[in-house]
């Protein structure tokens, strides 16, 4: 199963792709960001999201979509932010008809390091060490979006649910 992980943001929104199965290693496909000029204001820049992740869609056709839920900060605008993004990548992948899953930092956190309270260089150097890469992700925000697609790959949610929702979408275009 192809997994795109998305770790929302305004400014940067995480990219992480990885092909994988419940039992095996992921392997990585691709990871990056989409970036938003701060000079435009935030409906545009919501358009610009779109775009972006839209261009990711296309070029590497996930067969599911995971995003990392958005929790309570202390600055209110940054957690909207970060909402709408969230939106924008959840909106994404229902026009394409493809599953959505939210999962929380902590259960991100958990499934890769093992402990729910893991700082992000420890989530970065685990990601690095599960992908067999060779350098660890980066920005920070690639490297949490391969976390959240690593953890739908290995929770395996309703691994068999996801491939019937594809199925059943591809049979309605």
């Amino acid at each position: 199963m192809r997994v795109i992980g998305i770790d929302p943001g305004l400014t940067r929104c995480g990219i992480g792709i990885v092909d994988g199965t419940v039992g095996k290693p992921p392997r990585l496909v691709a990871v990056g960001v989409v970036r938003t000029p701060a000079a435009l204001d935030v409906a545009r820049r919501l358009v610009a999201l779109e775009e972006g992740l839209v261009g990711w869609f296309d070029e590497y056709q996930p067969e599911a979509v995971a995003i990392e839920r958005v929790f309570a900060q202390h600055n209110l605008n940054s957690v909207m932010d970060t909402a709408q993004a969230a939106g924008v990548a959840a909106l994404t992948a229902a026009r394409r008809g493809l599953p959505v899953a939210f999962h929380t930092p902590s259960e991100v956190k958990a499934a890769v390091t093992g402990s729910g309270s893991a700082d992000k260089a420890q989530v970065t150097l685990m990601v690095t060490r599960i992908l067999k890469l060779t350098e660890a992700p980066r920005p920070a925000d690639a490297a949490d979006a391969l976390a959240i697609a690593v953890t739908h790959v290995w929770r395996g949610s309703g691994t068999n649910r996801y491939a019937a929702a594809v199925a059943a979408a591809k049979g309605k275009r």
